[in-house]
């Protein structure tokens, strides 16, 4: 099911009608109480927009602009300019070994995550940034809030095609937008930040499926996981650590690859510190100090109500000519 959002509902009866937001919001109001609240207000806005005679969505074909492109579409054809690549992973599917790898893309309407799986991902070591990208059949799914394009065996990923050109993707949209900590606002996405690490926390590992890689749960045969039921886990592993930038501090949590990233070790070094803990401190003490580069995304923790860092990619060498042109610039 195609999904449109309540704001881009609300602006296209708004152009269409010229009532004001107010006017609208109301009458959607009024008809969710008709309705006994048995509806959604996307739902309401849906009957709404139809009662006025304005066509919500009109079914588009052909090569679409970033913002165009909604959640549930199949069959996407987009063109964008390769602004991050994060790096690929493998995990068991069934019992073959699979990979996936993703990419943020932009044009001057906006930017989206391309998620690439098997065969596919192998695409990933062939990209580089400000590199043009034709995607043909993707299908768009919604990730914590955010649209993403997935390719799959059918999906075709073009690099650099010939006569394919993108404009300049707007500063606002551009991957890693460089943000002070204390501007960091709950949701904020492909954020950069560049500061120094002042805490560091123990490793924490927990048991994950070793054919699809989701959590699995403690059961009474042993663990079990939502899709393969029991199984004999395999473990990842998280880290968290304070940063500061000298506006303020927020702590960062790096998963897996990101944790393996900082440290600069593989998963067997890493997993040493599950069977011997203390060692992990001389590790702790060496990093105190150190200024990262990480790219992510705000979270708001709830349980502590604060906003939290997760780190989608981490830079342990930002190069010093770099940041000052930044911030000469």
């Amino acid at each position: 099911m195609i999904k449109i959002p309540y704001e881009e509902i609300i602006l296209k009866i708004n152009e269409k009608t010229n009532m004001t937001t107010g006017e609208i919001e109301d009458r959607i109001d009024k008809k969710m109480k008709q309705l006994s609240g048995l509806i959604s207000k996307e739902g309401a806005a849906h009957i709404v927009a139809n009662e006025l005679g304005v066509k919500v969505f009109e079914p588009l074909s052909g090569k679409l602009q970033i913002k165009n492109i909604l959640t549930g579409m199949r069959d996407v054809e987009t063109i964008g300019k390769v602004l991050q690549i994060y790096e690929a992973r493998e995990f068991m599917r069934g019992d073959a070994v699979s990979k996936v790898a993703s990419m943020l893309i932009g044009d001057e309407t906006g930017t989206i995550r391309i998620v690439m799986w098997g065969s596919q991902a192998d695409n990933a070591a062939n990209l580089a940034a400000n590199d043009i990208v034709k995607i043909i059949g993707g299908y768009v799914r919604e990730n914590n809030g955010r649209k993403e394009i997935h390719l799959n065996d059918r999906s075709q990923l073009m690099i650099n095609p010939k006569g394919e050109s993108v404009n300049e993707v707007a500063s606002e949209f551009r991957s890693g937008s460089r943000k002070e900590i204390k501007n960091l606002a709950e949701n904020d996405n492909e954020v950069e930040l560049l500061g120094t690490i002042v805490q560091v926390f123990d490793v924490k590992f927990y048991e994950i499926c070793p054919r699809c890689g989701k959590r699995a749960k403690p059961s009474a045969a042993l663990f079990e996981c939502s899709e393969h039921g029991n199984v004999i886990p395999a473990y990842a592993y998280v880290l968290n650590a304070v940063l500061d930038d000298g506006t303020e501090t927020i702590r960062c949590v790096f998963f897996r690859n990101q944790v393996e990233k900082l440290l600069k070790m593989n998963q067997e070094q890493v997993m040493r510190f599950k069977q011997e803990p203390a060692d992990f401190e001389a590790v702790k003490n060496e990093l105190l100090g150190t200024i990262i580069k990480v790219n992510g995304r705000a979270n708001k923790n709830s349980m502590f109500n604060r906003i939290e860092f997760v780190a989608n990619s981490v830079d342990t060498n930002p190069n010093p000519e770099e940041e000052l042109k930044r911030l000469q610039g």
